[in-house]
């Protein structure tokens, strides 16, 4: 159908709706419909009906010469799409029917040459298209336009399309140079990325992401950088398949608020420091992921454990809940004392009995082992070791999260998430009483000393095998 004819119910083609044509197609004029429809009142006055339709109607002989031309043109047309040319230019109403007797009786037969020129031989690509506009208007099917102007059915859809959308614009010619965005790989980016994972070379793609800190390359950009460098450079020192994923459980302990969970336990490192393997201590907060405090020791003792325990609430406040395994560390009396003065309700879990998921800070040790243990390995003393530990709590505090992404905080960074949200507050000196009511018996060694979970502290009298109350 042209974009403003409309049908009769009995199949017949009506004149055209100068309003709808005017909204449809810009250039064509309606000033002849309008004189078509005052002409018969204006002009023809009382005359009889024979001569008001002899004097309105076109000429026959007109009618079969635009047959004839035509026919010249394409011998393709259907019938009701002849009707529908012959009315737009006649501006009258002719069927299918006299526009079958017509063609039938019309002696003239199609020419291998066309009077009309094609799209692909006109000097002005941009007039060519305008043809394709009004023959189209005129009542041409888009077939028979594909076929006459030698140019394939997607493209005249374009063009109508393009016009439909951008008016006489749409009909100039374009560029047809690759519209291919800009490129954000390149040689800094991927040396950037490469230093990276020379520095961390366990760190999974997206905490290479959230290392660079660059919203403008995406996370799977970065993986794709970090297999090419694989593949370059040789010196990235070592990189362990990731386990298979396990299907995730449902959380018991899902904070909705801050410093309504806190979460403690410690973590064994995977190298030897002089031969001993030191433990990595940490406490995190539930609702932001961010960790409070953490701390470097030879073992998981409860001393170590109550020294992040001060630490966090020394800076942040107590929190409500907090959560630990079953170890001595957490389980002992000096622990549980502490946590029943600071009324802190304490749920340690039972990992051996397939509870360790519950604990949300085991998570993050696979964190800090992809991320942070090639650099603990290059650590050759207890200090280097500690600052290197405390450096891993800052970039983990300052990066991005992928479960805190998840759930749509803005920015998705621990610390950020956190702010100054302060749980259930104490003086710093009510804090020490609550922590120092603590008095251990102990024996001298024959150095005159005494050990407190793997630490070594001197008697002032530097007697030997003497009972002695350590108050801590």
């Amino acid at each position: 159908m042209p974009l403003y004819h409309t049908i009769t119910t009995r199949g017949e083609l009506m004149e055209p709706t100068h309003e709808l044509a005017q909204l449809r197609l810009g250039f064509v004029d309606p000033s002849p419909g309008y004189y078509a429809v005052i002409r018969p009142l204006v002009l023809l006055g009382d005359a009889s009906g024979t001569q008001q339709a002899h004097e309105t109607l076109p000429h026959p002989e007109a009618v079969r010469q635009e047959v004839d031309r035509l026919k010249t043109l394409y011998g393709g047309f259907h019938y009701r799409e002849l009707a529908r040319i012959l009315s737009w230019k006649f501006r009258t109403r002719i069927n299918d029917k006299t526009a079958k007797q017509l063609w039938q009786r019309s002696p003239v037969g199609p020419q291998e040459l066309l009077p009309l020129q094609t799209y692909h031989t006109a000097a002005d690509r941009s007039q060519a298209r305008l043809q394709v506009l009004q023959l189209y208007a005129q009542g041409w099917e888009k077939r028979s336009i594909s076929q006459v102007l030698r140019v394939s059915r997607p493209t005249v859809d374009r063009w109508l399309q393009r016009f439909e959308a951008e008016h006489f614009a749409g009909l100039r010619e374009r560029s047809r140079a690759p519209k291919a965005h800009a490129r954000k790989v390149w040689l800094p980016l991927m040396v950037q990325v490469y230093e990276f994972q020379k520095a961390h070379p366990d760190a999974g793609e997206f905490r290479i992401w959230s290392l660079l800190a660059r919203s403008d390359v995406s996370v799977r950009t970065i993986g794709r950088i970090m297999a090419l460098n694989r593949q370059v450079y040789e010196d990235i020192p070592y990189h362990r398949r990731p386990a298979a994923k396990k299907p995730p459980q449902p959380h018991p302990y899902k904070a909705t608020r801050p410093h309504q969970y806190w979460f403690i336990d410690g973590r064994e490192m995977d190298f030897a420091l002089d031969g001993l393997k030191w433990w990595s201590l940490l406490l995190l907060e539930g609702y932001s992921r961010t960790i409070l405090a953490g701390a470097i020791a030879p073992a998981e003792a409860t001393g170590a454990a109550l020294m992040v325990l001060y630490t966090a609430c020394l800076r942040y406040g107590v929190p409500e809940t907090l959560i630990s395994d079953s170890g001595g560390a957490f389980t002992s009396n000096a622990f549980e004392a502490v946590c029943k003065r600071l009324h802190i309700h304490h749920e340690p879990s039972k990992s051996t009995q397939g509870a360790s998921y519950k604990n949300l800070i085991e998570t993050h040790f696979n964190i800090q082992r992809r991320l942070y243990d090639y650099q603990f390995s290059l650590t050759h003393t207890p200090l280097e070791l500690d600052q290197v530990h405390q450096r891993f709590i800052h970039t983990y505090n300052t990066i991005a999260h992928q479960g805190l992404l998840q759930e749509g905080f803005e920015p998705p960074i621990p610390s950020a998430v956190l702010g100054t949200a302060r749980g259930r507050w104490y003086s710093p000196d009510e804090l020490v009483r609550k922590f120092s009511r603590a008095v251990l018996p102990r024996t001298t060694n024959r150095y005159g000393c005494v050990t407190l979970q793997h630490y070594h502290f001197y008697v002032e009298e530097g007697l030997p095998q003497t009972p002695v109350l350590l108050w801590v």
